[in-house]
């Protein structure tokens, strides 16, 4: 594929652009929030910046990790996940919680198929690099 055509072809275009992303952040939240298997997941977020903050700087990041606008680089001059959750404590089994917890955003915002596949790969990778503890 040519470098121009791969750069319009991103994800984030396939996931609706800012609209999509939108979307598929505020669900994965609202699990978090609401859902008492994420308690764990909840009040990890409520010691650091809190949920709201949360939902706007996850927006940010995967506008950018989908191939759109990147806000969070704008906003912060880097985008590695290492150091951005390096105050928050993330093992494998808070590292799973939040994979569950995506997968089920990504089901309840109704994208299937080779397209879900896709994005719990990168989802996959991404939480395994925000790992901080064994």
């Amino acid at each position: 594929m040519h470098d121009a055509t791969a750069k319009l072809h991103t994800l984030y275009r396939e996931l609706g652009e800012e609209e999509g992303v939108r979307a598929l952040v505020e669900t994965f939240y609202d699990i978090i929030e609401q859902d008492e298997d994420a308690r764990e997941l909840h009040l990890l977020h409520l010691r650091g910046h809190g949920v709201s903050h949360s939902r706007e700087e996850q927006f940010n990041y995967l506008s950018g990790f989908f191939g759109g606008p990147s806000r969070y680089v704008q906003k912060h001059g880097h985008s590695r996940l290492k150091e951005i959750h390096e105050h928050v404590p993330i093992g494998p089994d808070m590292r799973d919680l939040w994979l569950r917890c995506m997968e089920r955003a990504i089901d309840k915002v109704g994208i299937g198929g080779e397209l879900k596949v896709r994005l719990m790969i990168h989802f996959e990778r991404a939480a395994e690099t925000s790992r901080n503890m064994d």
